[in-house]
């Protein structure tokens, strides 16, 4: 019996697939995308430090315009040292602000989940009001919203005259971003799984109990992200507040600044404070989107 040739014989090793190459995370593509090359990134550089490079003079610019107007004196400035100005202004205008974005927030989070399971309603009569509601209140800008709350409950008497800015202000806001929640949270719900329902249905439960107890929680987590920078939208429009004598902290800077002749600091502090909050907003729906994506990884 002939042995076979050993160079017939085949090769466990070279008849292994070759393997794939690696990957640079930095540069992997999507499904848009395509992965940048060498190239690209040597340019992407190039425009982010002239970008950079021009943020960088065009700071400058304005500081040497400012210093040449006076606006750098320490007597322009010394107002941010002066307890009154915080007391008197800023504290309180923050303290308008922040009340009125958190109160539009949690109504605005009631009315878009009422609104979001209404679009997902089985009854055409639900689904019918329910989407008008949205796309009318979607159209409509905050501040008209506002005006029109002010103006109709003042003629109403709805609200006694001290309280009638702050309810104008909560409605506008409570409308407009309960409109864009219940947009969110029919989005999250449409983008889970269908074999939740399915088994939902096959155990017997209502459409009501699959909402409540297994679609929305799961939905409500999901979008917690864009909630959470729903209520950055919030906190900004309540500046519009402004225009009806609402006390919140862009109407006292400025009220500020006319008392202390200073109009541009007041509304850089101004500005910062704004600036930190919405920042510590954004970072923290970055973190919870992080924390929910690794906890759907394990």
């Amino acid at each position: 019996m002939t042995q076979p040739n050993p160079v017939d014989l085949p090769n466990p090793v070279n008849d292994l697939p070759p393997k794939a190459p690696k990957i640079n995370p930095k540069q992997k593509g999507s499904v848009l995308f395509d992965a940048r090359g060498p190239k690209q990134q040597r340019r992407d550089t190039v425009v982010a430090i002239g970008f950079v490079a021009a943020m960088f003079a065009f700071a400058v610019w304005v500081l040497w315009v400012m210093g040449n107007k006076g606006q750098l004196e320490w007597s322009k400035w010394d107002m941010i040292v002066d307890s009154r100005f915080w007391t008197t202004y800023l504290i309180p205008g923050l303290w308008g602000t922040l009340l009125a974005a958190v109160v539009s927030i949690v109504l605005a989070m009631v009315l878009g989940t009422v609104l979001g399971l209404g679009r997902l309603s089985d009854h055409r009569g639900v689904r019918w009001i329910s989407g008008a509601v949205v796309e009318l209140f979607r159209a409509i800008p905050v501040l008209i919203l506002i005006l029109f709350a002010y103006y109709a409950f003042a003629a109403a008497s709805l609200f006694p005259s001290s309280q009638l800015a702050f309810a104008a202000v909560v409605f506008g806001l409570t409308m407009y971003n309960g409109s864009v929640i219940a947009e969110i949270i029919r989005s999250g719900i449409n983008s889970l799984p269908k074999g939740q329902s399915e088994a939902a249905s096959a155990l017997g439960l209502r459409k009501s109990q699959l909402m409540r107890l297994i679609l929305l929680p799961q939905a409500i987590t999901a979008m917690l992200p864009a909630l959470i920078s729903q209520m950055v939208v919030a906190l900004k429009d309540s500046a519009l507040g402004y225009i009806i004598g609402y006390t919140e902290i862009v109407r006292q800077g400025i009220q500020a600044g006319i008392t202390y002749r200073s109009l541009f600091v007041a509304l850089i502090v101004v500005a910062v404070i704004m600036i930190v909050i919405n920042y510590g907003l954004t970072r923290l729906a970055r973190w919870v989107e992080r924390k929910m994506r690794e906890r759907r990884s394990h």
